[in-house]
């Protein structure tokens, strides 16, 4: 007679059946992520012409508010977020800063400017108040 044929053992099957599930799982992860970016993008695609209009309007409010209002210095402004910035997010290099929002009303007190700085993909909101001393970062902002 011959050699018995060779039987695998059950760990070993076991073993196999194990790295095909956690490749399929991690197939099934990898597409997710795929998914998930690409929707992200087409997202951020359909939302940019908003975005740009709303950045625009902002503008368009700063300027109206320095016409009626000198304490409204968008250098001042901008350096001041800059500084807030800095404080609260050591060593973070913000390459962009768009104003969002002026919020001008009656008196010096209740004037607010929105400011949406860019490290990255997230945006960190920055909200300046002013006061008779000048503007300043909100510290509930």
């Amino acid at each position: 007679m011959g050699r018995p044929a060779p039987r695998f053992s059950t760990l070993h099957h076991t073993v196999s059946v194990l790295a095909i599930v956690l490749i399929a799982l991690g197939a099934l992860v990898v597409l997710l992520f795929v998914g998930g970016f690409i929707a992200r993008r087409r997202h951020d695609q359909q939302l940019a012409p908003d975005y740009l209009r709303h950045i625009a309007e902002a503008d368009n409010a700063l300027e109206q508010a320095r016409a009626a209002d000198r304490g409204w210095d968008r250098d001042l402004m901008e350096r001041t977020a800059r500084e807030a910035l800095a404080s609260a997010h050591p060593g973070t290099d913000f390459e962009r800063l768009h104003l969002v929002l002026v919020d001008d009303r009656p008196g010096v007190h209740e004037d607010r400017a929105h400011f949406e700085a860019w490290a990255g993909e997230r945006p960190v909101r920055v909200v300046l108040t002013r006061s008779d001393a000048g503007w300043a970062a909100d510290a509930g902002g």
